[in-house]
Order: C-alpha cells, then sequence, then structure tokens
C-alpha cells in the first residue's frame, strides 16, 4: 500500500474550500492508501510572531481534522513539533541542499517580496529544507500537490538523491502528485478568486464554524450578475457557476442536472446555503465537542503522534548510521 504524506499549516480557520477542495478527498483517502497527515505548526512560525497563537490554532485544527472524519486509528494525524525527529533531519537537510537551490524557489521570492518593508525570517528561506525533513522522514511514496508546491517536492528529491550518493541509499524518493480533484469553491463576493482565508474580508468566505444564520446571510449576498437567466458559465457568469459547483458538490448531483432546476437566482442561493448547512452543521457540533473534551483531543492527537513518532525516528537513525555520526549509546 503506497503512503501518502499531506501537511496542513495552521494559521486560520478552516473554511469550505479547504473542505471540499481538499479536506473531504483526504477523508475517502484514509481507507485507499496509509496516510499521513502533518499540522506543520513549526512551519506556521515563519508568519506569526505573537504568544499563544500557534498552539491555539494547532489545537483547533487538530480537532477540525477529526470532526471531518479523520480517523486517528486509521489516518496518522500528528503535530509537526511533538515530532522531534522534524527539526533534527531539517538541520541535515539544510546541509545537503544548497543556497542556489533555495534561492531560486518561487515561492520564497514571492513572499518575500511581498513583505518588502517587514522582517523576512530565514526560516522562510531554508523552509524547503524543513519540508523535505517533513516528507522524508515518514518514506513517503506520494505527496499530493497542487502547482504552486510542485517545486518543493521536486527539490526535497533532489536533497534526496544527494544524499543517497553521498552516504548510501538511506532515503525513499518521493513523487508529486495531483491530488485528487475536489470541488473548486470561488470568493462568494470575487468569484474569479478562489475562496481564500488569506482574503481582505470574510463575507465571502464560509468558514465551517459559521453558524446557520451567517452562512444563509452569505449566500443571501453573494454576487451574481445583472442577467436573471441561470446557466453555468465559468467566464461570463463566474458567481452562478460558483453556486451551481457548490450546491452540486454538496448534494452529489451534476450541474447539468441543477441548470435546468432554476430560473431565478434567489432560489438557487437559498438552496445553496441550506445544503451547506445541512453539511457543515455536523462537523460544527463535532468539532465543539472535541473541544469541549480537550483530555479526550489530546488522546486522539497522541494516537498519531506516538505513531509518527516511531517511523520517523526509525527513519532519521537510518540517517544518522548512513552518515557516520557518532552513536548515542
Amino acid at each position: 500500500m503506497a503512503r501518502v504524506l499531506s501537511c496542513i499549516q495552521p494559521t486560520g480557520e478552516v473554511h469550505l474550500g479547504n473542505y471540499l477542495g481538499a479536506l473531504r478527498t483526504w477523508v475517502v483517502g484514509q481507507h485507499e492508501k496509509d496516510v499521513f497527515h502533518g499540522i506543520v505548526d513549526l512551519h506556521a512560525l515563519t508568519v506569526v510572531d505573537q504568544p499563544g497563537i500557534v498552539g491555539r490554532n494547532t489545537l483547533e485544527l487538530a480537532a477540525m481534522l477529526f470532526a471531518v472524519g479523520l480517523d486517528p486509528d486509521v489516518a496518522t494525524v500528528f503535530v509537526q513539533s511533538h515530532v522531534p525527529e522534524h527539526s533534527q533531519l531539517g538541520w541535515i537537510m539544510e546541509c545537503t541542499v544548497s543556497y542556489g537551490e533555495l534561492s531560486r524557489m518561487t515561492q520564497f521570492k514571492e513572499k518575500a517580496a511581498k513583505r518588502e518593508v517587514d522582517f523576512v525570517a530565514a526560516g522562510l528561506f531554508t523552509y524547503p529544507a524543513l519540508q523535505a525533513a517533513d516528507i522524508l522522514l515518514y518514506d513517503a511514496d506520494e505527496v499530493p500537490v497542487g502547482e504552486d508546491q510542485r517545486q518543493h517536492v521536486e527539490i526535497t528529491r533532489d536533497i534526496a538523491i544527494r544524499f543517497n550518493h553521498r552516504f548510501g541509499d538511506t532515503f525513499r524518493i518521493p513523487r508529486a502528485v495531483h491530488p485528487r480533484a475536489g470541488a473548486r469553491v470561488m470568493d462568494l463576493q470575487e468569484p474569479t478568486s478562489k475562496m481564500s482565508k488569506t482574503t481582505s474580508a470574510d463575507t465571502g468566505i464560509v468558514f465551517l464554524l459559521d453558524d446557520d444564520a451567517t452562512i444563509a446571510r452569505k449566500f443571501k449576498r453573494a454576487v451574481t450578475d445583472s442577467d436573471s437567466t441561470v446557466r453555468y458559465d465559468r467566464e461570463s457568469k463566474p458567481g452562478v457557476a460558483n453556486l451551481l459547483d457548490i450546491l452540486s458538490a454538496t448534494t452529489g448531483e451534476p450541474v447539468e442536472r441543477l441548470v435546468d432546476r432554476y430560473s431565478q437566482y434567489g432560489p438557487l442561493k437559498t438552496d445553496t446555503a441550506d445544503a451547506v448547512v445541512a453539511l457543515i452543521a455536523p462537523i460544527r457540533d463535532r468539532y465543539n465537542d472535541l473541544l469541549s473534551d480537550r483530555g479526550e483531543l489530546a488522546r486522539l492527537v497522541r494516537v498519531g503522534n506516538d505513531r509518527a513518532h516511531r517511523v520517523a525516528a526509525a527513519t532519521l537513525a537510518r540517517a544518522h548510521t548512513a552518515i557516520g555520526l557518532m552513536p548515542s549509546t
């Protein structure tokens, strides 16, 4: 069975786009492959500089991952900072990758450019080395990524190949794969842009913790167009197409069938909101139950941490032996 690694940063609330686009496929995929899902809180330190935020977000994200349906007895859900081998192998990866390779990383250039007048952490530059450690620690066969992350998997492959050439066959060489296609969810106020937690306002974002009334209100105010015809056309009618996509993803009915059902935008907005509420309400309830029992939540996280630690420790020991570091005992 192929082993798959997918990670997520605890840097904001989970929204409908996250769930329909990725998390729902994680839930299905846990029964098909050996999956490891890391909450990479150490990576979040490149953008967070206030105390308490990362820890709180990590706890809440863990609760959400279990709430959407990840089973701790099937999927390995772990917190990056709870598995010290990430930091330890991360340093070895920094010593195996070159300055030139890191400086060519597109995401570093883009993120650094956005912070021209702000503090740019060195960790933003060395980020790919820690990410390589994240992947290689678990002997991952597959790393599902979008095009914006493919370069990170490629540099991980280069690092692993170089290490294996220097010190002997140690790391499994991972491959980037396109994740199973999830629903493409756009911002309700800017339907030409993906729903994203980095947006300047949340009026176009449906969060999984929004109450029913808030969800209904956001869909009621969703941007459509001045034409009252309901048809699917992403180019000329992006707002309507987005509503149809969301309704289709939440009900399982094909867009082609839904289009024939509506002649006005109002009913389409109302039905889409109702379908999203029906989808989100059980997740929200489970999330609140988990947060109300911190002991049980901690136990669930510990199950994944322990499993991740066993695998990671064996890989790190293999790397230390390959290098020829002095044994600790």
